[in-house]
């Protein structure tokens, strides 16, 4: 009996790195518009993702993309993909 493994569609984000301070860490803060249910408003929504950036790459205010991966610590399930865009100065 054959038995077919489901592979799990990784999430991605993109962010803006707002904290760097951490050895191999970086807290990216990302941002949604969603939709008001009773005001039919969009409403602009963040959340803080901690990443693993091992090679201590990303600075903050650059943008970056991350993708959902195994959990590394109690915070961390996110690593860094790609550094999009990196921040003037």
């Amino acid at each position: 009996m054959q038995e077919t493994q489901k592979k799990r569609i990784k999430r991605s984000m993109t962010g803006v790195v707002v904290s760097d301070k951490m050895d191999k860490t970086a807290v990216v803060k990302v941002s949604t518009k969603v939709k008001h249910s009773t005001y039919k408003k969009f409403v602009k929504k963040s959340k803080k993702y901690r990443v693993h950036d091992v090679e201590n790459q990303c600075s903050i205010g650059d943008q970056v993309q991350i993708t959902e991966c195994r959990p590394i610590s109690k915070d961390k399930c996110w690593r860094l993909s790609k550094v999009l865009d990196k921040a003037v100065g």
